[in-house]
């Protein structure tokens, strides 16, 4: 074999591992659905909890802000996988001034920002 054959094997074999490494890595699913959203907060108050379940479930899971918050102005992005495949999810934001905001049927694979507004 050639030495040009020998480098351009090497060359591949390096650039398949690197591929592979790199979709390890970056928590690539099954699916190849990006479920990341950036959660913008433009209402006049601060968000102090938000919750992201999918469709199928009953309960709203867990605050995925835990201790943060998310002031009036402010953005933050949330990946929503939480395993199950789904693309479909409830969103509740919970504010300061006691209000809650929900929102039914939210396609996070076909979203990548979701904005609250006043």
């Amino acid at each position: 074999m050639t030495k040009l054959k020998l480098a351009a094997r090497a060359a591949l074999l390096c650039a398949t591992t690197l591929a592979a490494v790199a979709l390890s890595t970056t928590g690539a699913n099954a699916d190849n659905e990006d479920r990341r959203v950036r959660i913008i907060n433009n209402t006049s108050y601060t968000m102090q909890r938000f919750y992201a379940s999918n469709v199928d479930t009953d309960d709203w899971e867990e605050d995925i802000l835990g201790v943060d918050t998310l002031c009036p102005g402010r953005s933050l992005v949330v990946n929503i996988d939480d395993g199950t495949g789904h693309c479909m999810f409830d969103f509740k934001a919970v504010f300061n001034n006691g209000r809650s905001l929900v929102r039914q049927g939210v396609n996070v694979c076909r979203i990548t920002s979701y904005t609250y507004t006043d």
